[in-house]
Formats: C-alpha cells, sequence, structure tokens
C-alpha cells in the first residue's frame, strides 16, 4: 500500500470521526434545549397533588396517579413476562442450539424483528391478545404486547453477553465433571449477567416510553382509578402525556411537560437501580 493511500485513508478516518463527534454534540445540545424548555413549562406544576390527582378537564384539578400507577403495573408485568423468556431463548440458542442452517434463519429473524416499527406489534397485540385470547384492554394485553416488541433487544443483549463469557471457563467446568446445565448455571450465568442487565436496561427503557402499541391495543386516554389487577383497563404516562399534549389549552401542555419531568425521573431511577446491581453483580463475581 502506497503512502499517497494511507494519506487519502487518515484523511477520510478523520472526516468521519469529525463527523460523528459533530453529530453526537448536536444531539447533546438539541436534548439540553428540550429538557431546558420542558422543565420551564412543567417544573411549577410538579407537587403532591399533581402527582396524587385522578386527570381532570380542569387543569388546576388534573393529576397523574392513574398512568403513574398504570405505568409501574405495566413495566412490572412486561419485565416479569419478557425477562425469563428472553434469557431462557438466549441459552437455548447460544448453549444447546446446533448450529445449522435453521437457527441461521431464526438469527436472522430475531436481528429483524428488533428494528420493526412498534406500531406494527401494537397491531399484532390487537389482533392476538384483544381478539383472540379476548384479553380486551387490560394491562395483562398491554404486558404481552410490550413483551413482544422488547424480546428481541433482551435476546441479542443476552446472547452477546453468553458468547463473551471465556470458553475455558466451560471447559474447566467439563474437566471437573459438571453437567452443561450446571456450567450454565453457576458459571456462565454469573459472569454474563452484567451484560444481560445491560440489555433489560435499555429494553424496559425502550417499553416505558412507547405510546403506539398501547394506543393501538385500545389503551385508555381517560382512567380515573388505579388498576387493581392484570385484567383491568389502564393508562401510562406516555399516553396521558399525548392526551395533554394533543389539547389547544397552554395549561395543558404546560401539565405534559410535567408529565414528561415524572416519566424521566422514573426512567432514571429504574435504570440507576439497574446499574447499580449490575455493578455489585460485576464486584460480588
Amino acid at each position: 500500500m502506497t503512502t499517497q493511500n494511507l494519506t487519502r485513508r487518515h484523511r477520510v478516518a478523520n472526516l468521519f470521526h469529525g463527523f460523528c463527534f459533530t453529530v453526537a454534540w448536536t444531539g447533546v445540545v438539541i436534548l439540553g434545549i428540550l429538557l431546558f424548555h420542558v422543565t420551564g413549562e412543567g417544573l411549577h406544576w410538579l407537587d403532591l397533588q399533581f402527582l396524587n390527582d385522578f386527570p381532570s378537564r380542569f387543569p388546576e384539578k388534573a393529576g397523574i396517579r392513574s398512568a403513574l400507577f398504570g405505568t409501574l403495573w405495566l413495566i412490572s408485568l412486561t419485565a416479569t413476562i419478557s425477562i425469563p423468556l428472553g434469557v431462557g431463548a438466549a441459552i437455548y440458542l447460544e448453549e444447546y442450539a446446533p448450529k445449522n442452517s435453521f437457527t441461521r434463519f431464526i438469527d436472522l429473524n430475531i436481528s429483524n424483528l428488533a428494528g420493526v416499527p412498534s406500531i406494527v406489534y401494537g397491531m399484532l397485540g390487537l389482533v392476538i391478545f384483544v381478539r383472540l385470547f379476548d384479553l380486551d384492554r387490560s394491562v395483562l394485553a398491554g404486558s404481552m404486547t410490550m413483551s413482544l416488541l422488547i424480546l428481541p433487544i433482551i435476546i441479542i443483549a443476552s446472547r452477546e453477553s453468553l458468547r463473551g463469557v471465556p470458553s475455558t471457563l466451560r471447559q474447566a467446568a467439563f474437566a471437573l465433571g459438571a453437567t452443561r446445565w450446571q456450567t450454565i448455571y453457576s458459571h456462565v450465568l454469573p459472569a454474563a449477567l452484567p451484560g444481560i442487565l445491560t440489555g433489560f436496561i435499555l429494553a424496559l427503557s425502550r417499553a416505558i416510553g412507547e405510546t403506539a402499541p398501547l394506543i393501538m391495543i385500545g389503551a385508555l386516554t381517560y382512567v380515573a382509578f388505579i388498576p387493581e389487577g392484570p385484567m383491568d383497563e389502564f393508562t401510562t404516562l406516555p399516553i396521558q402525556i399525548f392526551n395533554w399534549a394533543s389539547r389547544p389549552q397552554k395549561d395543558f401542555h404546560e401539565l405534559a411537560a410535567a408529565g414528561i419531568l415524572v416519566l424521566l425521573i422514573v426512567l432514571l431511577f429504574m435504570n440507576s437501580f439497574a446499574v447499580y446491581i449490575r455493578h455489585w453483580l460485576e464486584r460480588k463475581i
């Protein structure tokens, strides 16, 4: 390779790095402007009354209690359904499944499903869970729909974490007489757990902010009660924010900004808890 070609490649690499740096900082600036605007509009509405009251057609009486509890119900059930299925599928595909054309076909489809628009999962949930299984507009139907949405993310992240565990760890366990499941349960999974938890964080962070699939399955925009079980109707923070933002009154736009702040706080708290658990596991391992 000539010196001229090396110089050209070096210039292209510098241009690419400069472009990526510019795009990243532009995104940070835009995000900062949006957060500043939302905080300025919604912070003065953020009080205990706002958190404890139900939605109302009067802005001064409107609150976010039903949406907040509906979001907690939805995320809890979604995690309960999707995490065991996602990790189980990843373990089977990575540790047990034969490497042939069929498993390669499954890998390709899982990667494609991770990029499917969320509205498609909403239509699938409407047909299967709401109509076929007759779950109606319940928390369970919403949770199963959101589980379909985030399962590919969990499977891909979990498989990458399992693949990153050194093969020598498995070979050492087999040499000491451990079975395949004993090796996976006692050695491979603990070593891969920090990466698997990172996948959970990314997946649940996407689920908590989704609106289109829930609107598609018929989740309500006005709920003046707290769900008491998985078969109750519900609303969520993104749906409530969308409802307020679509109204013409300025006060409701400010309420939507306050709802965005609550959603960000819930998301940051959830992610911080998951990151703490991940670091604790890393130190323990």
